[in-house]
């Protein structure tokens, strides 16, 4: 050990890594990636469970209070300098009203604060459930994992050889809908143009990248970026939302910009998907892909079970979708949409906070 030592601290030959006695907040986390988008994921955050099983929450009054009393955990792990403009989070609540009966619930964390749904967290959570043994007994070749997500429930169906979880895994969405086609919104800077609003557990906007004269796969990320944004004030400004069972999630989480390939094709379909405070996805965004499905149903381009490929402008992944069941969600016809990713682990990470750094809990930087 002492030989593993040196080679490790170089000089202090013996010594442990610093830090020798972290002061403070120590979160320990579980770090993937899917598609390219990063998950840090919080096993546990005991403070969340105690709310949960103490006071019998569920997960969106759960998501209130976390925002609430523990938000320097958010900020400490997904600003700088431990994070970074891309970082993306969960925290995993095991048990309690949060649960209600799922195998785990969860908490997304991004850089302006806090999701209602999230694909591709959704698909890393769903090996790393099986993988940190919250599923009892996982059966081989594939293991349905539960998941109670701030939208509702959700269900992963995750490759189990018998020893570790597999690729690719799905996940079947809450009911997705078209909230609006054919909206024309006027945009500061681009005029009018033409967007639909679909919900995949969050709602976004759609349109064209071509609308605002750009190419969602040659034009500089930054216009991209501006566009989407600017899109996605017009759009919060001049169309209420509603969502059929709570106004907590009844806001626009962003605007994916397309190449505008919206019928049936065996070509994949390119989008960017730009989310809270101008933050990139760099996966095809499940719940984005959800949404777009929802859309493209309700318009009579796909049918079901009809599998389209989304590529990613950022890096280039690829998720599948396709529409498996049609069902109603309050006044809505929506669609069951299965999403199909890859979830990688990248490793682990002891993160402390110490009590004397002025800049402990993160600092944001555009």
């Amino acid at each position: 050990a002492a030989a593993e030592a040196a080679e490790v601290g170089g000089v202090g030959a013996g010594r442990r890594l610093p830090p020798h006695s972290p002061s403070g907040l120590v979160l320990q986390t579980v770090e993937m990636h899917t598609g390219g988008e990063p998950l840090r994921i919080i096993p546990r955050l005991e403070a969340a469970e105690e709310a949960a099983e103490s006071r019998g929450l569920s997960l969106l009054s759960l998501r209130r209070e976390v925002a609430a009393t523990q938000d320097h955990v958010r900020r400490a792990l997904v600003h700088e300098p431990r994070g970074h403009a891309g970082m993306y989070g969960a925290v995993v609540v095991r048990g309690g009203a949060a649960a209600a009966g799922a195998h785990l619930a969860a908490l997304f964390l991004h850089g302006a604060g806090y999701s209602a749904m999230c694909g591709h967290a959704v698909l890393a959570l769903g090996r790393f459930a099986l993988d940190y043994g919250l599923v009892a007994e996982p059966s081989r070749p594939e293991t349905a994992v539960r998941l109670r997500c701030p939208c509702g429930p959700v269900t992963a169906f995750v490759p189990w050889d018998g020893r570790r979880s597999g690729n690719p895994v799905r996940f079947h969405s809450v009911p997705a809908f078209a909230a609006a086609t054919d909206l024309a919104i006027d945009v500061p800077g681009h005029g009018k143009v033409v967007v639909d609003i679909g919900y995949g557990g969050t709602f976004y906007a759609f349109l064209s990248a071509e609308q605002l004269g750009l190419d969602v796969c040659s034009s500089k990320t930054r216009d991209l970026v501006n566009a989407a944004s600017a899109v996605t004030e017009a759009v919060k400004k001049q169309f209420k939302l509603h969502h059929p069972e709570s106004e907590d999630l009844a806001f626009l989480y962003g605007t994916i910009l397309t190449d505008g390939k919206d019928a049936f094709s065996e070509e994949p379909t390119t989008n960017i998907c730009v989310f809270a405070d101008e933050q990139v996805d760099r996966s095809p965004t499940g719940s984005g892909v959800t949404a777009r499905m929802a859309l493209q149903y309700h318009k009579g381009l796909i049918q079901l079970n009809q599998t389209r490929k989304f590529r990613s402008s950022t890096t280039g992944s690829l998720f599948t979708g396709k529409a498996v069941k049609a069902t109603k969600f309050g006044d809505y016809n929506a669609v069951i949409v299965e999403v199909s990713g890859e979830a990688f682990y990248t490793g682990t990470a002891t993160f402390t906070v110490e009590e004397e750094d002025p800049l402990k809990h993160g600092f944001f930087f555009k």
